[in-house]
């Protein structure tokens, strides 16, 4: 297993390659839009843009979901981060998909970028993700015990004409339609390139590990989605200032006490993977805040300077603004 990505058409295969592309994508995204007067953020939601405002693409695809979804579909102005990890056996890719779940609440509360809705603190870090809870096959996936089980549910759904494939099911974790990956649908888009470059390399990090611990005739132990739909939540509410729920222990524990636990079991994978610096500044995502955490702070900082409400969301997009070009010092 390699750290390697595809991004248009160039390979990137290595961890400063990625950086470096992402860079040069941004920097031309920035200077098209500027043509037009505008700049682009990366969040999960705009701090106070009105979905009953905006208009969807004009596509196909969009115009039979709206049609289906009606006003849940509708209210789909959000943007979220999907990561692949390459994984050619069928087999192998749903096994990991029922182990990796554990740990996607940990990886949403280092992503969290969408604490605003319709201008409102809408109080949760992350606040997208109960837009798109609002449709069908969504939240945490199913278990399987084999990819042709996997395969006879998608199908009677299928035949059912409830779907037309398994690019309908958009669950935070899945077997991509398209291509042989296990996709990973759950985080936040991250503000900063580099977060999102530390995630992807965390993710893929503990994604090694699992097929590691497989190989060695092992596996990490699978808990209910009662548990686990918890440690989801407890992310999307508090991001990682509230802890999660370590199960072995039966209690909530400090959210820095887990992350550490997984940079050790991770260890060896991060150095195989040669992203062990990427991985490391998960830390620095802990001791500066994530995106969400930022945006609350800049509407605190321009509402004790005596600016209206209105006054101090459009501080909030400011910020977004400058981190999305700068990045997050």
């Amino acid at each position: 297993m390699r750290l390697q990505i595809e991004i248009g058409t160039k390979v990137c295969n290595n961890v400063q390659e990625i950086r470096a592309e992402l860079v040069r994508l941004r920097g031309a995204v920035i200077e098209v839009a500027g043509r037009h007067g505008l700049a682009p953020i990366a969040a999960s939601t705009h701090p106070f843009s009105r979905w009953t405002d905006q208009k969807h693409t004009e596509k196909d695809r969009y115009e039979a979901l709206t049609s289906e979804m009606q006003a849940a579909a509708r209210r789909l102005v959000i943007c979220g981060m999907h990561v692949h990890i390459g994984i050619n056996d069928d087999s192998l890719r749903i096994d990991l998909m029922n182990q990796l779940s554990y740990f996607l609440p940990h990886l949403l509360a280092l992503s969290c970028s969408s604490p605003y809705w319709g201008g409102r603190d809408t109080g949760l870090k992350s606040y997208r993700l109960t837009i798109f809870d609002a449709l069908p096959r969504t939240g945490l996936p199913e278990r399987f015990q084999s990819f042709a089980e996997y395969r006879r549910h998608v199908d009677i759904l299928i035949n059912a004409g409830v779907i037309d494939d398994s690019s309908r099911i958009w669950w935070d974790l899945r077997p991509s339609n398209k291509f042989p990956t296990l996709e990973t649908r759950i985080m936040d888009v991250c503000t900063s390139v580099d977060d999102a470059i530390t995630l992807t390399a965390l993710l893929s990090c503990i994604t090694r590990m699992l097929y590691r611990l497989r190989l060695a005739n092992q596996r990490w132990r699978t808990y209910t989605p009662m548990l686990i739909r918890e440690n989801r939540w407890r992310a999307m509410r508090y991001s990682f200032d509230g802890g999660l729920i370590d199960f072995a222990k039966g209690a909530v524990v400090p959210f820095e006490e887990l992350l550490e636990e997984i940079l050790q079991l991770t260890a060896e994978d991060a150095e195989a993977l040669a992203c062990v610096d990427e991985v490391g500044s998960v830390r620095t995502i802990l001791q500066r805040g994530t995106s969400a955490h930022r945006q609350l702070k800049a509407y605190e900082l321009a509402e004790a300077s005596g600016k209206t409400k209105d006054e101090c969301l459009v501080a909030v997009v400011d910020q977004l603004v400058a981190d999305t070009a700068h990045g997050i010092s």
